[in-house]
């Protein structure tokens, strides 16, 4: 029998320490040590040191301002979260698990002052056997976090970036610095008595003319005791299909593990379908290990749809391009989205409700994708939940992603080794939904090793070793999914206009801005021949009024670049253009705002139009970038820090929503 704990409801605290202070106390609490810089307060689980320090009023709101600065010492000490375990969890003759989701950063984990793992990948879970160190009665978790890496930020050298944080933490051209620390996803205790199951594997497809389903189960027992695994599969309209599997006496105890497969064909299921095309009907797979008694001894569940993805050619395709056209139980679909990046530059701390409100509100836009940048992390099991009831679908990309300067991705050993660990670990974790459309080995990777520019400098393809591991790890585990080792991805980068014609643009990159009048603009558009867009950008200013209620001591105006609030994120600083279209400049920050999101919203709808008219010599469009998880002053998101449509979003919701046959 397993029994499954949740940490999250217990009451945690975390203490900050000059580094290694710490240590200077055998058995140190942080509710009594004199140690601590930082004395203990309250933090949320899931949730990150910075949000707790905001909290108890430490650390001034980030988000405001110039305050992002005033955080980046957190960085700089060793924090220690800490928790007690119930004794009445702890059963005799059990082993006792100490299982989490996510841990940002590097550390180690204690019990009762004994160390028993140390962690250094926020993107792995992590599961400790903490039961040769527990005693009866009440046991101590510490969950301690060092010194984070100093720099993994927007630009340097991705050859040498190994170590194996989220980027984006470390300033992007569309956030401040905030280097999360803390536990950012879900932690549980895991008390095991017998046998379990360890894996679960999830394959599923559809028969789109015969309106049928196929689901493969394949799971993988530890542990002893096992007689059978029952598989359930049910709708709301009660079981569709159940069936038992015989397992072989003296299951699990030997050396190896027990393996079981079921596949069922010609289910009787109705299909899934993305936003705009039909319902998104969802079923819950029920995987029950059972003792010779017929006793539930472990359970299993997961929620999977079926539907049949191929990828065809463009229409008038050169004929060694790659497939663009994307066909959903026979219907070629024109994908229309947003890439995403996380909500929170403390995505630890981002709520369920949160979650919804943005995915809803994409889903309302009739958008039916939405690329995960590879500068951020997976996003948690509720993010792939609601795009599978919202029909939104998922390119997910592997943590991996541009540097400016220094584009390759590394290829040393040990670098591929840690990559393919978490490229498993992220198929292993998501695989079976319906929403996920394909893997990426990671965002805009090219052959500038070094800063090295020349005719050979574009994206990267399966010639680079660890791309090819990537490809083989995708192939070995989900097999059915499309892999694109990078994106942009083709012999062109960008769309050139001097390379029209030449069949070099397959997915691109770019525009991010515009940078010549409007009729220019649609000339471009008029011209293009991209098989795929899968980041077209356009910058937009935020409304007046928010950029008043985040600026703290500064002055929101002007919004030009000797202004240090709008200098935060400076890229998307229109003032110039401006100035050089009206003849002068604006005489309010109103006016400047309205400029600027007419001009944003206007480009991407040219944009979005014409790659929609051109559709199927043309298979998608995707908008960088979604929404802001910073406040900035301007920014090419289309919904804004607080989650409100600029007027850009409403002008694509006007070209998405009208059907592409």
């Amino acid at each position: 029998m397993k029994t499954i704990y949740d940490l999250s409801q217990l009451d945690w605290r975390v203490a900050g320490f000059l580094p290694h202070a710490w240590r200077f106390e055998s058995n140190m609490a942080v509710g009594t040590t004199r140690q601590a810089e930082t004395l203990a307060v309250p933090v949320g689980v899931p949730g990150s040191v910075q949000q707790a320090l905001v909290d108890a009023g430490l650390v001034p709101h980030w988000e405001v301002g110039l305050n992002a600065r005033q955080a980046e010492w957190v960085e700089n000490r060793h924090w220690v979260y800490e928790v007690t375990l119930p004794g009445a969890w702890l059963e005799q003759g059990t082993q006792v698990r100490l299982h989490c989701m996510g841990l940002d950063g590097n550390g180690l984990i204690r019990i009762n002052a004994h160390e028993v793992a140390t962690f250094d990948n926020s993107f792995l879970p992590y599961t400790v056997d903490l039961t040769p160190h527990l005693h009866s009665g009440e046991n101590r978790l510490q969950i301690i976090f060092e010194c984070p890496p100093r720099w993994l930020g927007q630009f340097g050298y991705t050859s040498r970036m190994t170590e194996w944080k989220p980027r984006f933490n470390y300033s992007w051209d569309w956030t401040a610095r905030l280097v999360q620390i803390g536990i950012w996803d879900g932690i549980q205790l895991e008390v095991v008595a017998g046998a379990e199951i360890e894996t679960l594997h999830l394959t599923t497809d559809a028969d789109p003319t015969a309106g049928t389903g196929m689901l493969q189960i394949r799971g993988q027992i530890e542990g002893v005791g096992a007689a059978a695994v029952r598989c359930a599969l049910e709708s709301a309209d009660g079981i569709r299909r159940q069936e038992s599997v015989s397992l072989a006496p003296g299951t699990g105890d030997g050396d190896a593990p027990t393996t079981f497969e079921l596949r069922w064909e010609d289910l009787h299921v109705a299909l899934w379908w993305p936003n705009g095309y039909g319902e998104q009907p969802l079923y819950t797979l029920t995987v029950t290990l059972l003792d010779d008694a017929g006793e539930a001894i472990d359970t299993a569940t997961r929620t999977v749809g079926f539907r049949h993805v191929e990828w065809q050619p463009c229409a008038g395709a050169p004929e060694d391009a790659d497939p663009w056209l994307c066909v959903v139980n026979g219907q070629p679909i024109f994908l229309q989205g947003v890439n995403w990046v996380p909500i929170r530059p403390n995505f630890a701390d981002v709520s369920p409700e949160a979650y919804a409100q943005r995915l809803r509100l994409y889903r309302d836009l009739h958008m039916n994708v939405l690329r995960v940048w590879g500068g951020a992390v997976l996003e948690r099991e509720t993010f792939y939940d609601l795009c599978d009831r919202l029909g939104l679908l998922v390119w997910q990309e592997f943590p991996l992603s541009s540097s400016g300067f220094d584009n390759y991705a590394p290829e040393d050993a040990q670098s591929i080794a840690d990559q393919t660990a978490i490229a498993r670990s992220y198929i292993r974790r998501r695989q079976h939904h319906a929403s996920l459309l394909l893997w990426c080995g990671g965002n805009e990777l090219t052959n500038n090793k070094d800063g090295r520019q020349g005719p050979d400098t574009g994206p990267l393809g399966l010639e680079h070793p660890m791309l090819r591991a990537f490809a083989d790890v995708v192939a070995e585990l989900d097999p059915a999914r499309r892999f694109l080792p990078t994106s942009a991805q083709g012999p062109s980068f960008s769309g050139n206009p001097e390379d029209w014609g030449k069949g070099l643009h397959w997915d691109v990159h770019g525009p991010w801005k515009l940078d010549q009048d409007m009729a220019a603009w649609r000339a471009y558009w008029a011209g293009d021949d991209a098989l795929f867009r899968s980041e077209v950008g356009c910058p937009g200013p935020s409304s007046a009024d928010l950029i008043r209620r985040y600026a703290g001591d500064c002055d929101p105006y002007p919004g030009d670049y000797a202004n240090p609030l709008w200098r935060r994120t400076g890229w998307w600083i229109e003032w110039p253009q401006y100035t050089e279209e009206i003849g002068r400049e604006p005489e309010t920050l109103e006016a400047y705002v309205a400029w600027g999101q007419q001009r944003q919203a206007e480009a991407l709808r040219v944009a979005a139009q014409a790659c929609k008219d051109r559709f199927p010599a043309c298979g998608g469009f995707i908008v960088w970038m979604g929404h802001d998880c910073f406040p900035c002053t301007a920014n090419t998101s289309v919904i804004d820090f607080e989650g409100h449509p600029k007027p850009a979003a409403f002008a694509l919701a006007e070209v998405f929503g009208r059907r592409s046959e």
